[in-house]
């Protein structure tokens, strides 16, 4: 026990902290996976997924410069202590993006959503939830860890920082810093960000969210006596566990998931409400929830094949520098592309 409360119940409101900024993110600074893609790919805009770029620097150098003063270890992270398999990044990768397109959302932005009152999303976040339960330890595990093995790193980790630094012999954090800063001036390298301080400021929100992670866990970690493990945000087995959670919360502990989770619904609920956007939404067209239905269960199965979301290994691995992490950010966004082009032609077809 830590400052008088259990360390389980301190796990989680860290996770509720980061979890309030990242709704927070989503309502104010219409920070959104899919959307920033989109806006790429069909909108000839890039000011959202600079947003990421911005959120990746700011976590990335906030993460190496905490190991440099002793507060943060990246190597005791799960994306650095489990040995890359590049086959579960890129199938993982692919067909989450691929279900995020199908399903218009990722399971952040579905919890976003229904912090807004949309209903279709509170479906999508249920789908997601028990398919990523499915695949980590239900029928689907044994299938998963079959064509997909995991095993736990050794030597080196497999971390960009510290393979270079084997290499080249300078410090890994010093490498890390440096990698962030040239993160954070891609994100910046453009009027448009400078023409919106909104953008620039809730995609440093989102990177403090991240950093806030491993930093109230790794602490926890090395001061509790429970052993909890040093973590930070994703979406994906985290909305399956909150569910076990809600149902046997008598005989199961919070977690840094389920604080996570409750933090960015209660960030978008608070932030649709103060923009005056709260109003309950259902789906009206079946075929369009069917859609939906599929998409988030390939989101929930290629999430746990990942180890990790959009969110996960897109901001959360990416911060440590994983070498997972951009293999699996650009499966992703292929998969969410081709998702997106097949629904675009399909209502073409249609018209």
């Amino acid at each position: 026990m830590l400052f008088g409360l259990e360390e389980t119940t301190l796990t989680a409101l860290v996770g509720l902290f980061g979890g309030l900024l990242l709704g927070f993110a989503a309502r104010f600074g219409r920070f959104c996976t899919l959307g920033a893609i989109e806006d790429f790919f069909y909108g000839g805009k890039d000011t959202r997924l600079r947003m990421w770029a911005i959120a990746i620097g700011v976590a990335t150098i906030g993460s190496f410069a905490a190991a440099s003063l002793g507060g943060f270890d990246p190597a005791q992270s799960l994306y650095l202590r489990q040995s890359l398999n590049i086959w579960a990044c890129i199938f993982g990768g692919l067909t989450f993006g691929y279900g995020m397109a199908l399903a218009g959302n990722c399971g952040f932005g579905a919890l976003a959503r229904l912090g807004g009152g949309d209903l279709r999303s509170f479906v999508i976040v249920l789908v997601m939830g028990l398919s990523s339960y499915m695949t980590l330890s239900g029928p689907l595990a044994r299938l998963r860890i079959t064509v997909f093995p995991e095993s736990q790193a050794t030597g080196t980790p497999p971390g960009i920082a510290q393979l270079l630094s084997e290499a080249s012999g300078i410090s890994a954090n010093t490498i890390g810093i440096a990698i962030g800063l040239v993160i954070l001036a891609i994100g910046l390298a453009s009027r448009r960000v400078f023409q919106k301080p909104a953008a620039l400021f809730w995609g440093a929100v989102v990177g403090i969210a991240i950093l806030s992670g491993w930093l109230g866990t790794y602490y926890l970690s090395h001061h509790g006596f429970e052993g909890l493990p040093v973590v930070s945000h994703t979406f994906s087995a985290p909305i399956g566990e909150t569910m076990i959670y809600t149902m046997t919360s008598s005989g199961n502990l919070l977690s840094f998931g389920v604080g996570s989770v409750g933090g960015v619904l209660l960030g978008a609920f608070i932030g649709s409400l103060i923009k005056g956007h709260f109003r309950w939404e259902a789906c009206e067209d079946p075929r369009e929830l069917r859609r939906q239905i599929f998409g988030a269960a390939l989101m929930g199965i290629g999430a746990v094949v990942a180890v990790g979301c959009s969110v996960g290994q897109g901001m959360s691995a990416f911060s440590v520098l994983a070498l997972s992490a951009p293999i699996t950010l650009a499966a992703i966004m292929a998969g969410a592309y081709l998702g997106l082009r097949q629904l675009i032609e399909g209502y073409a077809r249609v018209a």
